[in-house]
């Protein structure tokens, strides 16, 4: 998402944004988006070239990981021509078209790995059966074309200023989401009470079921923390009719900060968090 986008779902604040664009844009907000580009681009390519390599665990069961840093290296320059956008009036539609990126490309991807968790704790067998690379190549495409869809929506509605249903878009998938990952969440946790047979291999088990649990729960945080403040501030400007600049900073700021939480924690686990600029 681009704060510079959001400023531009009202004629009124279009206007105002096209003809004071740099007085609109505050040094936080624009260190902000700067580190968002910036970071987002080198962290994220950082584990696509590692996922592509095979240092991690390889590209096969990494390979939603690898889509995920793809996507988000997309959302990286969503933030770049949100930039630009303030100067140049022309690349707003590129801004536009990357938002479903963020909307529908980061939680979705981020589903299909929680219900791949799921899956490998509480359906191992259903896990076995599916884990060959094609079917995760299957899910990916799919998922794709609904966010190219969404992408296309977006576009549509945000150049249309029809804020109401841009909003109920973003919640409705959101809901969404949250409920698949809360229901993950939860089987994940109650499998993980459940004793293994033996001692060893319960403790083998344990240890990968806690691993799905965290997870799990990390991703759900994050999401909460994205997209409550963008819903909350939304339905606000909806329900009073006033749309300015300040209303959508505090929900950007978390929007593009928590978005680094778990590529820093995979690339901890990849004992790579302190040589992004080196080549593995």
């Amino acid at each position: 998402m681009s704060n510079s986008t959001m400023n531009y779902t009202t004629p009124e604040a279009f206007t105002n944004s096209t003809t004071h664009s740099f007085e609109l844009m505050n040094s936080l907000e624009m260190f902000v988006v700067c580190i968002g580009f910036l970071f987002g681009f080198l962290i994220h390519s950082k584990i696509t070239w590692l996922i592509i390599t095979g240092t991690g665990n390889g590209a096969s069961s990494e390979f939603f990981n690898l889509n995920l840093s793809i996507c988000e290296i997309g959302n990286s320059f969503n933030a770049m021509f949100g930039i630009l956008a303030r100067f140049f009036s022309s690349v707003i539609i590129v801004t536009y078209f990357l938002q479903g990126l963020g909307i529908t490309g980061r939680p979705l991807l981020h589903c299909l790995i929680c219900v791949e968790r799921y899956l490998a704790v509480v359906h191992p067998v259903t896990f076995l059966k599916y884990k060959p690379l094609r079917y995760r190549v299957i899910c990916c495409t799919v998922a794709w074309i609904i966010i190219l869809e969404s992408c296309l929506i977006c576009t549509f509605m945000l150049i249309s200023f029809s804020m109401v249903p841009y909003v109920w878009f973003i919640s409705i998938q959101f809901l969404l989401f949250l409920c698949i990952q809360l229901f993950c969440l939860v089987a994940v946790l109650r499998a993980l009470k459940q004793s293994g047979p033996g001692e060893r291999k319960r403790e083998e088990k344990n240890h990968m079921k806690r691993r799905a649990f965290y997870i799990i729960l990390i991703t759900t945080v994050i999401m909460i923390i994205q997209y409550t403040p963008f819903i909350v501030t939304g339905f606000f400007v909806i329900l009073t009719r006033k749309s300015f600049q300040d209303f959508w900073s505090p929900a950007f700021l978390c929007y593009v900060l928590a978005g680094f939480v778990q590529p820093i924690l995979y690339l901890q686990r990849a004992q790579k968090l302190f040589c992004l600029s080196s080549s593995s």
